[in-house]
């Protein structure tokens, strides 16, 4: 019986953790011709109000499997290269692992570096191509399987599979199902790249389109510029980080900021609503939510709200919290 191929997975948070599950579930199997031998993954990172060093999702689930995890600051340390190489990978895999790969990394493993991507390459290369699908109101995305090269997600395609979006998916949520669908594709991949038959399909430069990273700023909402439908891709698009908010007065009291959860698109189309900053809470259909005209006359329909400090509401009980007084959203700086 061949002796089974080496992989060495790179990857941090939970949807690379879901990855690695699925990996080594495959593993396992009867028929299964490789094994993970090692893990690489973001050092542990202060979280929480005391910052308390924490290990990543990928981390966990290592050591839950007992297996080798390497946590380089920087994927060009040599101690780390050094180690890596030691391993003499058959392949390495990648997967959300948020650290650059030098050529030094790249010349070892025998079969090269697969990337799951979480986007139809050339579309969205870069840090968040789901969450800047979502905000973009694409009606499809998808998954690709690529060789690792060193100009960012620009690698030969190995697999590719659409997902049609229907506008109510959440960045979280697409996410998961994108990584799941990817390692599938990649599993299913694998016997051709051990026997060399890999087909690999080069990708279209002139069509490639970023996926910038997301910041702090990305959660501001101007509603003065930003209709009904923007404001909900958004919303969709940032569930995870870094949320949505807008700035609101209630009565006399200060401005403070109403971060939005989850909202609905009541009319999409300009000046069918006249224009007013006053929210007010609405019955549509069998749910309730706090209705927002944007500057263009469209209405969305905030349908989860959190205010700083404060658990996550639905628009009822939001509404039942302001005992009558008005709210109504503010400009933005």
């Amino acid at each position: 019986m061949a002796a089974k191929k080496s992989l060495v997975f790179l990857g941090t948070p939970d949807v690379a953790a879901r990855s690695l599950e699925l990996l080594v579930n495959a593993s396992k199997e009867t028929d299964g011709d490789f094994e993970v031998k090692a893990v690489v993954t973001m050092p542990p990172a202060p979280q929480g109000r005391k910052k308390a060093l924490t290990r990543s999702p990928v981390h966990v689930l290592a050591d839950e499997l007992d297996i080798p995890v390497m946590h380089p600051e920087k994927a060009k340390d040599p101690d780390f290269l050094d180690q890596l190489a030691a391993l003499r990978p058959d392949l390495c895999v990648t997967a959300a692992y948020g650290n650059f790969l030098p050529t030094k990394f790249l010349s070892i493993p025998t079969y090269g570096t697969l990337n799951i991507h979480p986007s139809l390459l050339p579309l969205y290369r870069g840090a968040a191509p789901v969450q800047r699908c979502l905000e973009n109101g694409d009606t499809k995305t998808g998954v690709s399987v690529v060789f690792t090269v060193l100009k960012m997600d620009a690698g030969p395609i190995v697999r590719q599979v659409e997902h049609e979006l229907f506008g109510e998916e959440r960045a979280d949520e697409l996410l998961m199902d994108m990584f799941e669908l990817g390692t599938a594709q990649l599993l299913d991949a694998l016997p051709s790249v051990w026997d060399g038959s890999v087909v690999r399909t080069n990708q279209d430069d002139e069509a490639a389109t970023p996926a910038h990273k997301l910041s702090v700023e990305d959660a501001k909402l101007d509603l003065r510029v930003t209709n009904a439908l923007q404001a909900h891709n958004r919303c969709r698009g940032f569930a995870i980080w870094p949320g949505l908010w807008i700035s609101v007065q209630v009565g006399d009291a200060a401005p403070t900021r109403l971060k939005i959860i989850s909202t609905r698109v009541l009319a999409q189309e300009p000046g069918s609503a006249h224009v007013t900053r006053e929210l007010v809470g609405v019955r549509e259909g069998k749910q309730s939510v706090l209705k927002v005209v944007c500057g263009d006359g469209s209405v969305l329909g905030l349908t989860q709200v959190q205010v700083p400090g404060k658990n996550v509401v639905d628009a009822r009980s939001f509404v039942n919290g302001l005992r009558g007084q008005e709210i109504w959203w503010r400009e933005t700086d």
